[in-house]
């Protein structure tokens, strides 16, 4: 197998950057065109509204890209830090980012005994993490270096720009299609029982069209995003170690919060995916296992015990684990 570097992923991350918000956007248009033509019949209705979807999804990455990150951290209540307010944290950071050769991000802590990080930004140079009040009290220093080497490598393969962008695309087109359905359902699409529909059965067909990717798109969409999302948490947990040289730190601490009962009251299904664990923890109301943003902590702790030879979680661990992440 060819050995692939860091700096290959993060081209990766790039192109896979690039490739995703393009096809998100070419199925902006395509939900755009349907929906346009297919409730007037008319070529140029469905151009217009292929227009102001683009428009809507360009509009709303670049906010995304510019300001999602500070948006995330006000709508997560956090708080920035300094080397005097905080020195052991700022001080593992600082570790973390040398270790991972990127810039000192800013550091953020969320009042929330719920133990739990995330980094956001647009690149290495514009990042944060902000890292919960619980998960200084609850994990010891080795434990905090794997958790801040897994948000440090999202920083330094790029993943948080793609975080960011994706996950407002995705919004984008569920924007788009909540619109349009409401719009259907309260009469305003269907025009056909007047007889005043242009472009004849065309426009019925692709009206019929518009109603079916209006229900799958969001969906497929989300899910595109979720795999991706998943394989990238694996990669940032390989990364940790590689940068801590402590695997058995990153175990423990994933253990620590997959059993922890808090629940982070800050997260939301907009924010889920950023966060080291799925703070949306499955005995929740909110929950939804089909759309969980993150890897099982079991299969997340057995690919890190691969990394270092051990034999898998025995059944008793596996039992003790296995459904609270």
């Amino acid at each position: 197998m060819m050995k692939t570097t860091f700096y290959d992923q993060q081209a990766t991350n790039r192109r896979e950057s690039v490739v995703l918000v393009i096809g998100v956007l070419l199925l902006l248009g395509a939900l755009g065109f349907a929906i346009g033509y297919g409730t007037s019949g008319a070529v140029a209705t469905g151009l217009v509204v292929t227009g102001g979807a683009l428009g809507l999804g360009t509009a709303l990455s670049l906010g995304s890209y510019f300001g999602g990150d500070q948006l995330v951290l006000a709508t997560s209540g956090a708080k920035e830090v300094s080397h005097e307010s905080a020195p052991q944290l700022m001080n593992v950071v600082q570790e973390m980012a040398i270790a991972s050769n990127v810039p000192m991000p800013k550091v953020y802590i969320i009042d929330d005994t719920a133990p739990n990080a995330f980094a956001t930004g647009r690149d290495p140079k514009h990042a944060s993490v902000a890292i919960t009040t619980g998960l200084l009290q609850k994990l010891d220093r080795e434990e905090l270096q794997g958790v801040l080497g897994h948000e440090l490598s999202h920083v330094r393969n790029f993943d948080i720009r793609f975080s960011l962008l994706v996950a407002v695309l995705v919004g984008s087109i569920a924007l788009l299609a909540d619109f349009f359905l409401r719009f259907t359902w309260f009469g305003g699409g269907r025009r056909d029982r007047d007889g005043d529909r242009g472009g004849g059965g065309l426009a019925a067909i692709v009206f019929v069209v518009a109603i079916v990717l209006a229900v799958i798109a969001p969906i497929a969409a989300r899910l595109v995003q979720l795999a991706v999302s998943r394989q990238r948490e694996y990669l940032a947990d390989a990364s940790s170690v590689e940068l801590t040289r402590n695997p058995a730190g990153l175990e423990r601490a994933l253990a620590k919060i997959a059993a922890d009962q808090e629940v982070l009251e800050v997260a939301n299904r907009a924010t889920q995916h950023l966060y080291f664990t799925n703070p949306i923890k499955k005995f929740e109301a909110r929950a939804n296992s089909m759309f969980s943003t993150h890897p099982p902590i079991v299969d997340r702790i057995n690919r890190l015990r691969q990394l270092t030879g051990e034999q898998p979680l025995d059944a008793a661990d596996v039992r003790s684990l296995a459904g609270l992440d």
